[in-house]
């Protein structure tokens, strides 16, 4: 039964990997940190940090969002919305801070004829050949 199941669309991943330089110094005192248990490892000590100083400028990132028109969260545009934009002869400005996917369906005729402008702060999910194709109206 199990070879029968398909997964019709994939699951976009919650997150994406990052890497960071540290000091010496500074992961020593992480470590320290996770030994003392205040932290159950790295990972844990450095998503707390980052939510800790987004909690702490969470004004300033509403202001911004709201000034550059930006829809928060997560994004995905299908072959269907893409089409209908093409037929109503207009043109798509996305504008995400979070996650934008491009349906995988999507072809980069299609993406071209039916985006004007890209701009993702966080991560943009599409086909190579739609990302090449986009690539001079992404910023």
């Amino acid at each position: 039964m199990a070879d029968n199941v398909r997964e019709l669309r994939p699951k976009p991943s919650d997150s994406e990997k990052i890497t960071i330089n540290l000091g010496y110094v500074d992961l020593g005192q992480v470590d320290l940190m996770v030994q003392e248990g205040f932290y159950s490892n790295r990972t844990d000590f450095i998503r707390t940090a980052i939510r800790n100083q987004l909690e702490r400028h969470a004004d300033v990132l509403k202001k911004s969002a709201t000034r550059k028109s930006l829809d928060l969260g997560l994004r995905h545009f299908s072959r269907e919305d893409l089409e209908a934009a093409r037929q109503a002869r207009e043109m798509l400005h996305i504008n995400v801070l979070g996650l934008a996917s491009i349906a995988q369906d999507v072809t980069p005729e299609l993406a071209r004829a039916a985006i004007a402008s890209v701009c993702v702060l966080g991560a943009l999910q599409a086909s190579p050949a739609v990302k090449a194709a986009l690539a001079d109206r992404t910023r």
